[in-house]
């Protein structure tokens, strides 16, 4: 019976201490790492790019390699459509989603695309770090998003691939734009043809004629020399272009709070180097197409007629806090 007691006992203890000792590593490892996906539209040269590129080396750096960040640029997962599908489903952590996508969700966001808002791009990136633009990301939620903060790209500007003559507007042009409300509607306020195109389609559209003309920046006009195709650029500075960086609601709250912490910081500084780069970059880039020998013209509201007017008494009562964004915009002009 002694026997059989210690047998009895022993077993146990012995299949206890076994286990601790396999517990004892996992217990004692860090937590699993984790491979992590942005999506954006634009090529590896942009700054958007390169800012998601610096961004995945800084979260690798900060976890000493337990986070991962791979980014897709160019479209590579799909147009922003597909992009936003898969950030709903949870198939992708973030992006930098330009306005217009969201835009077509939910109109609100179209405001900040409003016509002659700021002059300049620096008052452009003090307002989409102001009240109204910050409280817009609180809609994101109902769309499977959690914002993350504002980029942009460079001012709007406008391409002719025929002359504008003196005193006349763009009326009767077919302009490429972006499928969004507010801009679909000014543009047709000012009689042209709006034209929504996506960027891969662009050049040949332009180069062959299908298109009379195109909103864009300065950077891009450079760097796909659309210039060499156009008898104007107006630098016109009528929009700003903002990007909103966005993650995964249902991703997000997989994150621990760490993690959620650490992201939402290294996203803000990312987004904030963008939003002071891009009055420097306009600035160069237009230096670069006037040595280039483009035709750059400075032009104002006048060139689209009474458009601007129209617009902003329609969208006023379409968008009420558009009334909200414009009064804080023009306490930036004083």
């Amino acid at each position: 019976m002694a026997f059989l007691k210690h047998r009895f006992f022993q077993k146990p203890r012995a299949f206890a201490l076994a286990l601790t000792a396999l517990a004892a590593p996992a217990l004692a490892s860090p937590a699993l790492a984790e491979d992590l996906r942005i999506g954006l539209i634009t090529p590896p040269p942009h700054q958007w790019t390169i800012a998601a590129n610096h961004l995945a080396a800084e979260l690798s750096k900060e976890t000493d390699g337990r986070l991962s960040l791979a980014v897709f640029p160019s479209g590579q997962l799909g147009n922003e459509a597909q992009m936003l599908q898969q950030l709903q489903s949870g198939a992708l952590d973030l992006a930098f989603l330009t306005v217009g996508e969201l835009t077509s969700r939910d109109e609100t966001f179209g405001i900040l695309t409003a016509p002659w808002l700021v002059d300049t791009g620096e008052q452009a990136a003090k307002l989409l770090e102001g009240p109204t633009a910050t409280a817009l990301q609180d809609r994101l939620g109902a769309l499977g998003l959690h914002g993350l903060g504002y980029g942009m790209a460079g001012m709007r500007i406008v391409l002719l691939a025929k002359p504008l003559d003196d005193g006349g507007t763009v009326a009767e042009r077919k302009i490429r734009t972006v499928p969004l409300a507010q801009e679909l509607d000014f543009w047709t306020r000012a009689g042209a043809a709006p034209t929504p195109l996506p960027l891969p389609e662009l050049f040949d559209a332009y180069t062959n004629g299908q298109i009379d003309g195109m909103q864009l920046d300065l950077e891009g006009t450079f760097n796909n020399r659309y210039h060499n195709y156009s008898a104007v650029v107006l630098d016109t500075r009528h929009m700003i272009f903002p990007m909103v960086a966005v993650a995964s609601a249902r991703k997000w709250q997989s994150y621990s709070e760490e993690d959620r912490a650490l992201i939402t910081r290294l996203v803000t500084t990312e987004t904030a180097r963008i939003r002071a780069a891009y009055p420097q970059i306009d600035a160069d880039y237009r230096v670069k197409l006037v040595e280039a020998g483009a035709s750059v013209v400075q032009a104002g509201p006048e060139i689209f007629g009474d458009a601007v007017t129209g617009w902003y008494e329609a969208w006023r009562e379409k968008t009420p806090l558009l009334v909200q964004l414009e009064a804080e915009a023009k306490a930036l002009k004083e």
